[in-house]
């Protein structure tokens, strides 16, 4: 199963799903906490407001090499997400994607109802938390809005989609020059649009990006959108002066706002942004647990691999706590199918 059909299998989804364990967040962190919970023998529901699994690695660079992740001496951000989602697929987790958890409450039948933006409703006997830096919202322009989904996009996440298309990527950040390079090779024409002269992306890549042919409008700013069904072409103003470039895409890699979201007011003790957790990663809330970003205690290491751990060490106390008596360790994976 690939990170497309989780997209469409998560599209509908009962007023209400029950699992032993939702997981708040679908990305590398989450997805192993729900593979790890699986490995356990427990039913997982991950839930992301983002559209597709991968947090910010699917939404921001699924093209980079990642070169920290333990066994992979360098892994696109896609391929990672891929492989983690092919690993917990066997365990079936149920996908709420797209959806914001507004409220955690406590459960009539023991354990956690998370409520949904919309109205759905999760039950879980645990609620493991990993949301990463906390809720992203991209940075827009004002004449986007209008052709966001037919046209207009943030991130990425197949390059294929924009085959032979003309596309206008916004923004002087690495993520605006990755996409650029990665794109050029596929679309039929790409062209980077940013107000500043100087770019904040990493110098090698900018180089590259002129090097290889795109095209690079700078000190200028899109400022309409036009297109009947779906987005046709843009204009953008440099100076006085007003260009029309044909568009059939235009990806607004403008950055994202994150903050806490609704998760601030679940009574979770904080700490600079962050939920406080012991060395269980357990939160002073019971049955509720933060992992990844997300999670505070002394001496972490903010690292993807670090993440993976805290993963695991949620889930197999998630093991415990729901079947008192089950040991703590999970035995090896070897002795079995992985399954």
């Amino acid at each position: 199963m690939n990170r497309a059909e989780v997209r469409v299998d998560a599209t509908a989804a009962d007023a209400e799903t029950s699992a032993d364990v939702a997981v708040v967040g679908a990305g590398p962190a989450g997805l192993y906490a729900a593979y790890c919970a699986g490995f356990r023998g427990l039913s997982s529901v991950l839930i992301d407001a983002l559209p597709e699994p991968g947090g910010q690695i699917a939404a921001l660079y699924p093209e980079k090499k990642i070169y920290d992740i333990a066994g992979h001496p360098a892994v696109r951000g896609r391929e990672l997400v891929d492989n983690l989602v092919a690993q917990v697929e066997p365990f079936r987790p149920v996908y709420l994607l797209g959806r914001t958890a507004v409220s955690l409450t406590p459960d009539e039948g023991g354990g956690w109802a998370i409520g949904l933006e919309g109205g759905q409703r999760v039950c879980a006997g645990a609620v493991v938390i990993a949301a990463g830096l906390g809720r992203a919202v991209p940075r827009t322009l004002p004449c986007l809005g209008p052709y966001r989904r037919r046209g207009v996009a943030y991130h990425v996440p197949r390059l294929d989609e924009h085959r032979d298309r003309d596309v206008v990527i916004v923004g002087g950040g690495d993520s605006a020059v990755d996409w650029a390079l990665a794109l050029a090779p596929i679309a039929r024409s790409v062209t980077v649009v940013h107000r500043r002269s100087a770019f904040r992306a990493h110098e090698h890549s900018v180089k590259q990006m002129y090097a290889c042919g795109i095209r690079v409008i700078t000190d200028a700013e899109v400022v309409a959108c036009h297109g009947a069904e779906r987005l046709d072409e843009v204009r953008v103003r440099v100076g006085e002066e007003q260009r029309t470039l044909p568009a059939q895409a235009l990806v607004a890699a403008l950055g994202f706002i994150t903050d806490l979201g609704p998760i601030a007011d679940w009574g979770l003790r904080m700490a600079n942004r962050q939920i406080v957790v012991d060395m269980t990663m357990r939160t002073n809330v019971p049955g509720v647990y933060a992992i990844g970003d997300m999670c505070s205690y002394e001496g972490r290491v903010p690292l993807v691999s670090v993440g993976f751990g805290e993963a695991a060490t949620a889930a197999n106390h998630v093991a415990v706590e729901l079947r008192p008596g089950s040991r703590l360790a999970p035995g090896h994976s070897t002795d079995t199918d992985g399954h």
